[in-house]
């Protein structure tokens, strides 16, 4: 993914709980063990993800994306989902953070805010705002992104996957996330604004 802004869409990122890094060909069997619950998609329009059939072509599709991430909980060292950096058709002036799966045993934890906080981080060394674009049907990353002070915008028909479907827009600015983060007491951001 080449954004023209020099931004790294694979980065190497880490934090005691989380390991963040470029998912790999070798990855597969992890990544389809974190996602072989039907649980896991059931908030999804893919609600089949969980078949091994249906997984290698998404798997495929990550791999061709070069910017998805390996989601890694770091005390056990198993893969645990993915996440990606992505160009919306609709915002080619900035970045968007998803196509994101946690196994289900990592939901309702802390565990989603790490791997945004991670995340947002970066990009925020290089944008002022992050864009998701979330299925109308999705409460949980509805959810999900509203804790992270992001704002609902618009309903757009976009091809983010080589089909064009239905999303809700919710963009997220470097000051609603500085103000998420002294919310929860965490460490604010060191960019520029």
């Amino acid at each position: 993914m080449d954004t023209g802004t020099g931004f790294d869409a694979q980065p190497r990122l880490t934090s005691p709980v989380l390991e963040l890094r470029p998912l790999r060909r070798d990855d597969f069997d992890g990544l389809f063990s974190a996602a072989a619950h039907p649980e896991v998609w059931a908030g999804h329009p893919a609600k089949d993800r969980h078949r091994r059939d249906v997984f290698e072509k998404y798997f495929d599709f990550l791999m061709g994306t070069r910017s998805t991430l390996a989601i890694i909980d770091r005390p056990s060292g198993k893969i645990i989902g993915c996440s990606r950096y992505y160009t919306s058709p609709d915002r080619p002036d900035a970045i968007a953070i998803g196509f994101t799966f946690l196994n289900h045993a990592y939901w309702g934890g802390d565990v989603n805010f790490e791997l945004k906080r991670l995340m947002l981080d970066h990009a925020f060394g290089t944008y002022p705002e992050v864009w998701f674009h979330i299925g109308p049907d999705n409460v949980r990353s509805r959810k999900a992104t509203a804790k992270l002070g992001a704002d609902y915008v618009a309903e757009a028909t976009l091809d983010l996957s080589g089909t064009a479907a239905p999303y809700l827009c919710f963009r997220l600015t470097r000051d609603a996330w500085r103000r998420t983060l002294e919310a929860r007491g965490a460490p604010s951001i060191d960019t520029e604004s």
